[in-house]
């Protein structure tokens, strides 16, 4: 297969989206080793793909800022036509993307027919929102329609050594030491659908301290309703909400015993640094279900209830995300708990 091309993957969805693509890179890769690779993406996901061995570049299109207006976007598309692609491959389908890549007269467009699809070359039929296997093997779907073949799912994640080394300042600012075994919560999700109830995770605390003697961090990107003053009479809990870049939020998963999250994009960074995750599912929507967006990594678990929806309402629900309600803490802890005694056991799903 030749393989003198200028490939640009491009991704501009949200964090936890471009994690998953990272084995895209490495199958383009693969497939043709002499190519010149770039990922477009948007600003704040482009550490995500810092020092990827299998790519050459990182293009970053700033759909809310730089580029925001249309005339914007245009002298963007232009300047990637200077860059002379010969293909994209679009994993997540928007009206600007497809727009910028066909100006920029990138030969071949493969991606999914939806969002001025007919704008692509190469059109492949979009049924994620039906959920019938996990986004991985969507992207794949695209590859194979290039001939491209998947040598690997292997999720990457840098952990630079800046971050590293913040991270021990922070520890031992904090009294965090190597032997402390750590718990790291991410109470916070991009809908209110995706929140587990606050006490709820307070509740796994106490549960586990039955058992265990451990340091709890909470982490998150921003906390506007205060939500960790609901933590701060807890013993041993370090609040670092806000105070962390996402690569210096790799090196601290990389560090934790278990991650307990709502379902979000740090659930799919620990994955991919093997550190191992509870990720607490709620909608009854196959297009947002863990079939399609569970964790991968070893020792990874979802916990999901089917209450009964038959069409889920997201923040509208009228239930009071009774799917949320319905994992209990307790299943929480004996999870975890599991997971720590049994760090070599392989388990994907729980269901209660």
């Amino acid at each position: 297969m030749p393989d003198k091309k200028r490939i640009l993957i491009v991704r501009t969805d949200r964090l936890g989206d471009v994690v998953l693509s990272t084995p895209v890179i490495e199958n383009v890769r693969a497939a043709y080793p002499n190519a010149y690779i770039a990922f477009m993406c948007r600003p704040y996901t482009k550490e995500v793909l810092y020092g990827n061995p299998y790519l050459d570049d990182i293009v970053v299109y700033d759909k809310h800022g730089k580029y925001k207006t249309l005339l914007a976007t245009l002298d963007f598309a232009l300047w990637l036509r200077s860059q002379k692609y010969d293909i994209a491959i679009i994993l997540h389908p928007t009206n600007r993307v497809h727009l910028i890549t066909f100006v920029a007269g990138i030969k071949t467009r493969v991606g999914w027919n939806r969002k001025l699809g007919f704008l692509l070359t190469k059109r492949v039929k979009h049924l994620k929102n039906l959920g019938l296997k996990h986004e991985v093997d969507y992207s794949e779907e695209l590859l194979t329609e290039l001939g491209i073949k998947t040598v690997s799912r292997t999720l990457y994640f840098p952990v630079l050594d800046k971050a590293v080394e913040r991270i021990s300042r922070i520890f031992n600012a904090r009294h965090v030491s190597e032997h402390d075994t750590l718990l790291v919560i991410n109470p916070f999700a991009s809908c209110p659908s995706k929140c587990w109830p606050i006490d709820n995770f307070i509740k796994v605390i106490e549960l586990l301290r039955q058992d265990l003697t451990f340091k709890v961090i909470i982490v998150g990107d921003k906390d506007p309703n205060k939500i960790t003053d609901r933590f701060k009479d807890i013993p041993d809990v370090i609040d670092m909400v806000g105070m962390l870049s996402i690569s210096e939020l790799g090196a601290l998963l990389k560090r934790a015993n278990v991650f307990i999250s709502n379902d979000s994009g740090p659930v799919h960074i620990a994955s991919a640094l093997d550190t191992p995750v509870i990720s607490i599912f709620g909608r009854n929507d196959p297009g947002l279900s863990p079939k399609r967006w569970g964790p991968l990594g070893e020792n990874s678990v979802y916990l999901h209830r089917d209450v009964g929806c038959v069409k889920c309402s997201a923040h509208e629900c009228t239930k009071g995300y009774l799917c949320l309600k319905a994992v209990s803490p307790d299943k929480v802890a004996s999870t975890a708990l599991e997971i720590l005694y049994s760090p070599k056991r392989r388990i994907r799903e729980v269901r209660e």
